[in-house]
């Protein structure tokens, strides 16, 4: 069988959609190599995160060609169509919630993954312009694509509600995280990034985009809680910053939490499984999200989570973290005291965090894709 990827953020990106995308490429092509795996990729000198996948070597790359080098979005959009056809795919999967229009005449199965759509439960979050194109994408795409896969149970209720999708046309079929976050740190590792950090021997990590939605103030505030009870704590924060990250930054030095509350950005790939490794707990605020992937590197790192109701952390972090609610500073700040001071309590997070991470292997969700092709 012949199968097809956008590979545009597979090539281009290096968290969120770029991750997903390498990772839908790699697990099936290492599980099920008796199939061809091609990817499509508009550019040929943007491709700085292709080598990441292991197995590049057995993909099928292809580019814009003639004409379309000159147009090379609309390549993606439109062109793509006759090099489909030419190539003789069986499906195309369109990683990142779009597909190329007119994708139905060239006899092509197509399958869309939608990761969320927040810019519609939550547009406060967005501009305008950028919910008009992302509405008018992801509706077109559910509507042509044969099935439609959604990274979560509530990814896939949202999809129903809003664009009206038959359940039965939609798969959930779940991320998993990079290998490296299962995988031992040498103790050289461990220390290496622990004195380029200067991190405590104790401490609270939070690792993602910092801004509004994620909402990392709640964090701030429970630290600012067990400050003034005396027990304050160490709270690395590692992430893209963003103008509300250079709010809270200010809010941190007027509530006098500076030497707590540390903040890290541009961190290398590979120091994070020692950052996670390494931290005491994990702390996820996010407010909304389509699955919740740090959740996941935190539990298949062997680190205690904590994360928020109301959206779908609980599929991404089981029922060994624990839950408060998105706007509940207290109790927040006593799920970390407890995890910070309880051992009994967090082996068991431990022990039930791993166990449930253990349904995320690269064997089953390259199994459920497969699953989800072979009903087209």
């Amino acid at each position: 069988m012949n199968i097809g990827f956008d590979g545009k953020r597979a090539a281009q990106n290096r968290t969120g959609l770029g991750n997903y995308s390498r990772f839908v490429v790699r697990i099936l092509s290492e599980q099920m190599p008796e199939d061809s795996y091609h990817l499509y990729i508009p550019n040929p000198k943007r491709t700085p995160f292709l080598r990441e996948i292991p197995t590049l070597g057995r993909l099928c790359l292809h580019f814009p060609q003639g004409l379309w080098r000159m147009a090379r979005s609309a390549w993606r959009s439109i062109g793509i169509n006759s090099q489909l056809q030419q190539d003789h795919i069986d499906i195309y999967h369109g990683l990142s919630n779009e597909l190329p229009w007119g994708i139905r005449q060239t006899g092509c199965l197509s399958v869309v993954t939608i990761h969320d759509v927040i810019f519609l439960h939550c547009p406060q979050y967005y501009h305008w312009i950028d919910r008009k194109i992302y509405n008018y994408k992801f509706r077109r795409a559910c509507r042509e694509a044969d099935r439609v896969i959604a990274v979560s149970e509530f990814t896939k209720r949202e999809i129903m509600h809003y664009y009206q999708v038959p359940e039965e046309k939609i798969d959930v079929v779940y991320q998993g995280c990079d290998p490296a976050f299962a995988r031992p740190a040498s103790p050289e590792l461990l220390e290496a990034v622990r004195q380029q950090y200067q991190l405590p021997e104790q401490y609270v990590l939070y690792v993602g985009s910092i801004e509004e939605r994620k909402n990392v103030r709640l964090l701030i505030d429970a630290l600012a809680l067990e400050k003034a009870q005396g027990r304050p704590f160490h709270l690395i924060m590692v992430g893209r910053s963003t103008p509300y990250c250079e709010r809270q930054k200010e809010e941190v030095k007027a509530m006098g939490l500076e030497a707590w509350c540390h903040f890290f950005h541009h961190v290398p790939f590979d120091h994070l499984p020692p950052l996670y490794r390494m931290a005491s707990a994990f702390v996820y605020p996010s407010r909304i999200e389509g699955f919740g992937i740090p959740l996941l590197e935190a539990i298949t790192s062997g680190t205690p989570a904590i994360g928020c109701t109301g959206s779908c952390l609980e599929e991404a972090g089981g029922p060994g973290c624990i839950y408060v609610d998105p706007d509940d500073d207290k109790a927040l700040a006593e799920a970390i005291r407890k995890v910070l001071t309880d051992e009994g309590l967090r082996q068991q997070m431990i022990a039930e965090g791993k166990a449930y991470a253990e349904r995320f292997s690269d064997k089953r969700l390259s199994e459920d894709l497969m699953e989800v092709y072979k009903r087209l």
